[in-house]
Formats: C-alpha cells, sequence, structure tokens
C-alpha cells in the first residue's frame, strides 16, 4: 500500500504530460501539490515517515522539506540554466553564430564528417556549456540549412544529445546527483569523480554505437559501411578516453567540455587525412591548366575573427577550468569564501551554497566577457539577461515545482516506500532496470537533472536494500557500490533524453515540422530502447 500511494506523483505527471498533453509547468504544479497532500495526510496514516521524524510536526517536515526544495531549485540549477542560456542569446545577438555556423562547413564535403562534426562535436560541447535544448536546436538548425532532410535533422541530433547530457551544462546532472545522496546535501570532490568516471564506463559502448549509427543514417551505402566503422571507432575511442580522464580525475564539469572539442578535433585530423576537400583540374582558355580547390569558396576567417566568434565559450572554459580541480588552490579559496549557510529545522538539513564558487558565476563571467569581445555593450549584454531571464518564467515553475516535490517525497519516506516496492519485485535483477528508473524520470520531465533528483535517493535505498554498501571492482576500476548504482540513473536518463516530450518539441520548432512530433518521437524510440538495454546490461554486469 505505501509503494502504491507513493508512486501516485510519478504516475499523475506522467497523465497530465503524456494523457492530458498539459504543459511542463502546470502539470508540474498540479503533482506538487499532490505530493504536498499526500505527505501531509497519507504518509502519517500509512507510517511512513522515516524512523529520525518520528514524532516531528507532519507541517513542519512538509514546510521545510519545501524549502529546501526551492534553495536547491535556484541555487545553483536554476542559476546556471540562466547563464547558459544567457550565453547563446549573446552569440545570436552578435552575429556572431554565422561564423560558428560556416567553420564547420568549410572543414569537409564528406556529410558524414559534418553531420558528425555537428551533432557529436559541437552538439556534445554545447550540452557541456549550455545544455536546456541548445544542443538539439543548433545542430539541427544548421543541418536544415545546409540542405539536409528535416526527419533526419531531427533524428541525428537527437540522437547525438545523449550522453553528453549526464555532464550537461557544466555538470549539473551527476553534480545533484551526488548532492541528493550526500550527508548534508553536499558531496565530496572524490565522490563526485567517482560517480563521474562510473557513468562514463556504463555509457561506454554508446560512445562506438552512436557515432556509427549516426554515420549510417548518413549514408548507408556497401562502400560506406568500412569508413563509418573505422571513423565510428576513431571518435568513440578518443571521447570515451577523455570524459573518462576528465570524469576521474576533474569531476563533472569538464567530461562533456573537454571531450567534445576532443571529438571535433579528432574528426578534423581524420578529415584532413582520409577525407581531404575536392579538387579538380582546370583548362582556361589560353590552354595552361590549374588545380582548384572545390570548397575554396567557402567564407574563411582570420584568427583574430575566429577567436572572437568562439569567445563566449573559450573564457567560459577557461572560468570553469581555473575555478575548478585543475587549480586546487583557487578552488579552495572560492569554496572557504562567501558560504551562505541556511539552517533547515525539523528536518534537520543544513543548506549551503557558495556565492564565488558556483559555475553560474563562472558561465556569467565567461558569457559576459566574450560579449564584451564580440562588440555587445554592458548594457546591451544587461538586457539579453533580463529577456533570457522573463523567457524561462515557465521553466523556473517546472523546476522549482519539481526540485520541491522531490524533497517532500523524499523526507515523508515516499522514495524509501518505493524503493521497497522495486526491490521486492525485481530483487537480485533490480541492476539491470536501473537505467530505465533514470529513463523514466528524463522522458517525464525532459530533464537529467530532474530525473537524478527524482530519483537519486530511491537508487541509493535500493542500493543499501540489496547490501550494496562496500567497495566493489567495476570492469577493472574500484569503488563503492552505491555509487555504481547511483551512477546508473543518469546513465538511463540521457536516453530517456532522446525521446522526451520537451527534446522532441526543441526538434520540432528547430526543424520547421510543427505537428510531427509522433512520427519524430517514433523514429527515436528503437534507438533509445537499445540505448537503455545497453546501458542496464552494463550497470548489471558491473554489479
Amino acid at each position: 500500500m505505501t509503494s502504491l500511494v507513493s508512486i501516485i506523483p510519478i504516475l499523475l505527471l506522467f497523465v497530465l504530460m503524456l494523457g492530458f498533453k498539459m504543459a511542463g509547468h502546470k502539470s508540474a504544479f498540479i503533482t506538487f501539490a499532490v505530493t504536498v497532500l499526500l505527505a501531509l495526510f497519507a504518509a502519517p496514516a500509512l507510517g511512513m515517515l522515516p524512523q529520525k521524524l518520528q514524532g516531528a510536526s507532519v507541517f513542519g517536515v512538509v514546510w521545510w522539506s519545501v524549502i529546501e526544495g526551492v534553495l536547491k531549485a535556484v541555487f545553483p540549477i536554476l542559476l546556471i540554466i540562466l547563464m547558459a542560456i544567457y550565453s547563446y542569446n549573446i552569440l545570436v545577438e552578435s552575429r556572431q553564430i554565422e561564423v560558428i555556423k560556416n567553420q564547420f562547413t568549410s572543414i569537409s564535403d564528406d556529410k558524414g564528417i559534418l553531420v558528425l562534426m555537428l551533432v557529436w562535436g559541437f552538439g556534445g560541447l554545447l550540452e557541456g556549456m549550455a545544455g536546456f535544448g541548445t544542443a538539439v536546436a543548433i545542430p539541427a538548425a544548421i543541418l536544415i540549412g545546409l540542405g539536409f532532410k528535416p526527419m533526419f535533422s531531427a533524428l541525428v541530433a537527437l540522437l547525438g544529445n545523449t550522453v553528453a547530457t549526464g555532464f550537461g551544462a557544466v555538470g549539473v546532472p551527476v553534480t545533484t546527483l551526488c548532492n541528493e545522496v550526500a550527508p548534508g546535501g553536499a558531496a565530496t570532490a572524490e565522490a563526485i569523480c567517482e560517480t563521474s568516471a562510473f557513468a562514463v564506463i556504463q555509457l561506454s559502448p554508446l560512445f562506438f554505437l552512436l557515432p556509427f549509427i549516426i554515420l549510417m543514417l548518413t549514408d548507408h551505402s556497401g562502400k560506406a559501411v568500412l569508413k563509418n566503422i573505422v571513423l565510428a571507432l576513431w571518435v568513440g575511442a578518443v571521447s570515451v578516453a577523455v570524459q573518462y580522464l576528465c570524469a576521474r580525475y576533474l569531476g563533472a564539469e569538464t567530461p562533456a567540455i573537454i571531450g567534445s572539442i576532443a571529438a571535433i578535433v579528432a574528426i578534423i585530423l581524420y578529415a584532413k587525412v582520409f577525407a581531404p576537400g575536392k579538387k579538380a583540374q582546370l583548362t582556361a582558355a589560353d590552354g595552361t591548366t590549374a588545380t582548384v580547390d572545390l570548397t575554396a569558396d567557402k567564407p574563411s576567417y582570420t584568427m583574430g575573427e575566429t577567436f572572437k566568434a568562439w569567445s563566449v565559450y573559450l573564457f567560459i572554459l577557461v572560468f570553469i577550468l581555473v575555478s575548478g580541480a585543475l587549480c586546487p588552490p583557487v578552488n579552495n579559496f572560492l569554496k572557504s569564501h562567501l558560504v551562505s549557510t541556511v539552517p533547515l529545522p525539523v528536518i534537520g538539513s543544513t543548506f549551503k551554497f557558495g556565492w564565488i564558487s558556483n559555475a553560474g558565476l563562472m558561465l556569467f563571467l565567461g558569457a559576459t566577457t566574450g560579449g564584451l569581445i564580440q562588440g555587445l555593450s554592458l548594457k546591451r549584454l544587461m538586457l539579453i539577461l533580463l529577456r533570457t531571464l522573463v523567457n524561462l518564467k515557465n521553466t523556473i515553475i517546472t523546476i522549482v515545482c519539481l526540485i520541491s516535490l522531490a524533497s517532500v517525497m523524499n523526507y515523508s519516506g515516499m522514495i524509501a516506500a518505493i524503493a521497497s516496492g522495486l526491490v521486492a519485485i525485481t530483487g537480485s535483477l533490480y541492476p539491470l532496470f536501473a537505467p530505465l528508473i533514470g529513463a523514466i524520470g528524463t522522458f517525464v520531465t525532459g530533464s537529467d537533472t530532474s530525473s537524478n533528483i527524482l530519483f537519486a535517493k530511491l537508487q541509493a535505498n535500493v542500493a543499501g536494500q540489496l547490501g550494496m554498501t562496500g567497495q566493489g571492482s567495476f570492469f577493472g576500476v574500484s569503488g563503492s557500490e552505491q555509487n555504481w548504482l547511483i551512477a546508473a540513473n543518469t546513465t538511463g536518463a540521457t536516453g530517456g533524453k532522446m525521446i522526451s516530450p520537451q527534446s522532441i518539441a526543441i526538434a520540432t520548432a528547430s526543424c520547421n515540422m510543427q505537428g510531427k512530433d509522433g512520427d519524430i518521437m517514433l523514429s527515436a524510440i528503437p534507438y533509445a530502447l537499445l540505448y537503455i538495454a545497453i546501458g542496464g546490461l552494463m550497470v548489471f554486469l558491473g554489479a
């Protein structure tokens, strides 16, 4: 009974968003309200409150749970989302996004290389720095502009925007995942690095499979198969190696960013060696001949122009690296100064936020510096920031409601009750289905971060009930058994992103395919199911 009651909020979110086609912010608000009512009346009646909260005021538990949820939503998640979209809007305002587009098209005339560069390399970089749909919208729009069919552009953009989403928006999903299960809500750097590395290991086969699928969708002729295999193996090997090293030693902020830059470099190297631009012998009227590069008519840019176009992302990367694990003295200073602490009575928790150590500030500083270099005034930049904030009003409601309901579900005992039910049904086979839970969360909410918020504690509870509380070896890498299962949530969540209604809506808008949402989703579902199944198998074999 407790499991059935506890799963009502999740089922309600499904019904409202999928059955009634209700907007995300409205669905989240209604579900939040129902969750609060269940916590106030059903949870105490069924004896669901955790042992440490037995005897506490139920209203106090719910009230302070909501306060914690709101604080976590604003600092730093919404702050990072705001700054991420702000950075992209600067590029649009300064028109430097056009330079970036042209530079991609000048690399090679091989369609497979171009598509992989856009959706895997550049798309992964956008996801790592900005996230929030930019990694689907921009590559898809560029592909349409280059003459690719809308359905193809939408599908490959969705396929490319998967493995990177675990570390999207400067690592918010994995960082949030770890903080949700850490004592006091603040995970150690070691725990974040270990969980990040585990996520890369669980996703490792997909680093090779997805580029191959994207290449085959671009060119499935018999003569292209061998080339597609070689390129997929090369790019996959570089991507997974760099992302693992970044995750293991730097944390969650940089794997998608640096890994995608490495993938771009790998693709360019392949293009220069194996697929140079087409050339032709032309004969002039006077009988002289010359070798002409057929791609020479494409615009070229000086080093200064390239620096200007990429300055927003370049400075974001610099600020993130300098303030992060790459510079321990700077990182330690930032984390130990201007830190606000908010005690949360009744639930026995404490919320902490570093005003100068958070990734949102680094995004703001990098984007603003780049915007000034691109010729925008500080006043104009602040107007862009204000406009971005206004446009995100529905997203703010959605994120606040989702994080608050997750907090209420946790402190009222609902998540623990769901975990007990899942363990009873699946038993020792649960690791096989752990990624599916994360995928469901992203499918419903459209966000890897929201999925991790909803189910992080559930995965931790299941790990405890399965006895996964010690140290183990996972494909040769030692670490916490609990962190291995927790990482499975974001592994599955990245697959759910592919068929999330929100992602589909972004692809539909970018490719001007209004009313074709169902067609796009239908084309992506087989790949999403394969993705989640592979993730589940990796988690199960490792466990």
